[in-house]
């Protein structure tokens, strides 16, 4: 496999597949098995520690423990690969830091103490440590564990721009399957097994690799969504009629309940009508020969499961 300057490519795979250590083995963390790592077309065996620190960067998921430092210290740290025996910062190893601080949008942070940073503001400082070290690739393992949605679409957000904007090549693990399809460039499939799959998000879907890559009994990807569902009986059929925004959340809420909807298909027993008008929705529900009006979709529910 082969990772390319400017691409985000995010590793995916159930637990236990081997994900963390392809990533500690990709940065010579641990010693390899079999087969050959080259960076830039050099074995990274035959490189120093000092020669891959100026290629590669990695972020682990363990927590640093670094008591009062503040950002702009931890950030400095990612210099070292450039500095004297002494580790003293040049004015370029300086403003080398600040950019790297203002890449992530942690600029504002660079003066505070790491344990009094929030668990997104510290990954955004160590995402610029990382960065510090100028390489041509940066490693992260599960970058957005641990961190609400807004600020995992932050990260995902940030780690885009840098491939985007300084053509550095990344690669990430996550169990954020929705946020790897919309963002990566390509993703890496890694089975149970620990063999590997890779190519466009979106081809993979198709190919039915993506859904392969996590076997379930009890859910399964759909390949009209893009996401997993459960895979239970459902306890009725709808036929839903409207577009856009009010249908989407309509069938979402049906098939929350338990009811397998379809769309177009006449003479279904239970017909649902999303109705918009004056800015609000209402829904009409066409049912043993009777229809109503409801005001809510938690109120169409009620009707069907009172009528079931």
């Amino acid at each position: 496999v082969t990772l390319h300057q400017g691409e985000l490519v995010c590793l995916l795979g159930p637990n236990g597949a081997g994900k963390s250590t392809l990533l500690r083995t990709m940065a010579g963390l641990q010693a390899r098995l079999h087969g050959r790592i080259s960076l830039h077309g050099d074995d990274l065996t035959r490189l120093t520690p000092a020669q891959v620190a100026r290629r590669l960067s990695i972020v682990l998921t363990e927590r640093i423990d670094a008591g009062a430092m503040t950002a702009y210290g931890l950030v400095a740290l990612g210099r070292h690969p450039y500095t004297n025996w002494a580790g003293q910062l040049s004015a370029e190893d300086e403003g080398v830091v600040r950019w790297a601080l203002t890449a992530v949008g942690a600029a504002d942070l660079a003066g505070r103490q790491l344990n009094t940073l929030s668990d997104g503001e510290r990954q955004k400082v160590m995402i610029a440590r990382a960065l510090a070290q100028e390489p041509a690739l940066i490693l992260l393992d599960e970058p957005t564990a641990y961190l609400d949605l807004p600020r995992r679409v932050e990260i995902m957000r940030i780690l885009r721009q840098l491939t985007r904007q300084e053509g550095r090549a990344i690669l990430l693990s996550t169990h954020d399957l929705d946020l790897a399809l919309r963002t990566a460039d390509q993703l890496w499939l890694m089975a149970a097994d620990g063999s590997l799959q890779t190519g466009a998000p979106e081809d993979l879907v198709l190919s039915g690799a993506f859904g392969c890559t996590f076997p379930s009994d009890e859910v399964t990807f759909d390949l009209q969504t893009g996401s997993f569902r459960l895979l239970e009986q459902p306890i009725g059929q709808v036929d839903l009629a409207g577009n856009g925004a009010g249908a989407f959340w309509t069938m979402r809420a049906l098939e929350r309940a338990g009811f397998a909807v379809e769309q177009g298909r006449n003479g279904a027993p239970v017909q649902v009508e999303v109705l918009n008008g004056d800015g609000r929705y209402r829904w009409r529900l066409n049912m043993n020969g009777q229809s109503q009006i409801c005001l809510s979709l938690q109120a169409l529910l009620d009707v069907l499961e009172n009528k079931r």
